[in-house]
């Protein structure tokens, strides 16, 4: 990793899903000591900074209101404030933030303003999102609570708690989870402990900073994994011929103009035309976009394009049809030039 980039991780999961245990025993941990830790929570008291034991100056408790609902400017000023107060040696050295939100938050635009935000550019990687899933009442607050739904389907890995109450977790419930996010590995935490290397290991994909594994980020994305959900599917759309650059761009500029807040998440590896050797990594949070990041080689034998979805009433049918759509027209424009 680049010196003096730190990656940023979001811990989220719904009310009560035992994301503050989890993080109390983190901060108990020697390999998680140099680790700064922003905690938002929903109402005029923060509560959860005091059932976490750790140094003070490692925390920022934002009392004032869910990250997702502030304006995204206070996100980014408090990121730069912390690496400041870092950068000046007036709080104990870290390398690595975490963001606790409150249950009722909406990771999405945590992501989007680390992904966008120039202030801090430079400065930061987004790392992976990892949502809690109480094993007692998870299943019903899956059917009930839509937020809890889209945390679930945005995560890199999914940690289902309170295993002590309920025994092993029961199989209705990992199907909704398969159903929600085929691609997260499902990990479970034992009264809140759980290996940090394991729950933190995934990164948004950034070749410079990271040595992550194209296949592992991808998960399963050798396979569709259309899931008949009402409301949220993941699949993975492989096209083997490549892709034309332009054709690329209009791609994603019309799946961020007509799918906006669902398209929940898009991440893949494509195979550009117009340079075969070096292939191009996107990653996406609804209509946000991060700059492609080139890869010097391909990572196998495999050169097929693979992009994941993971989306909100967005039929894959439709998004194969656009892309090929799109492909066509632009074979067409250049053919008549």
């Amino acid at each position: 990793m680049r010196a003096d980039v730190i990656p940023i991780s979001v811990l989220t999961g719904f009310l009560g899903s035992g994301k503050t245990t989890i993080l109390g025993h983190l901060l108990r941990q020697p390999e998680f000591s140099r680790t700064a830790v922003i905690i938002n929570e929903f109402g005029e008291v923060g509560l959860d900074h005091e059932l976490v034991e750790a140094s003070e100056d490692s925390f920022i408790a934002l009392e004032t209101g869910c990250l997702c609902c502030k304006i995204r400017t206070d996100l980014a000023q408090t990121v730069q404030d912390t690496l400041q107060r870092r950068d000046e040696g007036n709080c104990s050295p870290f390398d690595r933030i975490v963001i606790e939100t409150s249950g009722l938050a909406d990771p999405a635009p945590i992501l989007q303003t680390l992904m966008t935000d120039t202030s801090i550019a430079g400065r930061v990687v987004p790392g992976g999102v990892v949502t809690t899933v109480d094993s007692v009442t998870g299943a019903t607050t899956l059917e009930r609570e839509d937020i809890s739904q889209k945390q679930v389907a945005l995560a890199d890995r999914i940690v289902l708690t309170k295993l002590d109450l309920n025994g092993p977790a029961r199989p209705v419930l990992l199907r909704r989870l398969t159903k929600l996010n085929a691609g997260a590995p499902v990990l479970s935490a034992d009264r809140g402990k759980i290996d940090p290397q394991c729950l933190f290991s995934a990164a948004l994909y950034d070749p410079h900073v990271s040595s992550l594994d194209i296949n592992s980020w991808l998960a399963d994305s050798r396979h569709s994994h259309a899931a008949h959900d009402a409301q949220i599917q993941s699949y993975t759309v492989v096209r083997k011929e490549p892709i034309g650059a332009v054709t690329l761009t209009l791609f994603l500029e019309t799946l961020a103009e007509h799918c906006g807040a669902d398209l929940l998440r898009l991440k893949g590896i494509v195979n550009i035309a117009e340079s075969p050797d070096r292939p191009a990594v996107i990653h996406g949070v609804q209509h946000v976009f991060h700059a492609p990041a080139w890869l010097k080689r391909w990572p196998s034998h495999d050169r097929s394009s693979r992009i994941v979805f993971i989306t909100r009433r967005v039929p894959q049918r439709w998004v194969e049809a656009l892309l090929q759509a799109i492909g066509a027209e632009v074979a067409d424009v250049s053919a008549r030039r």
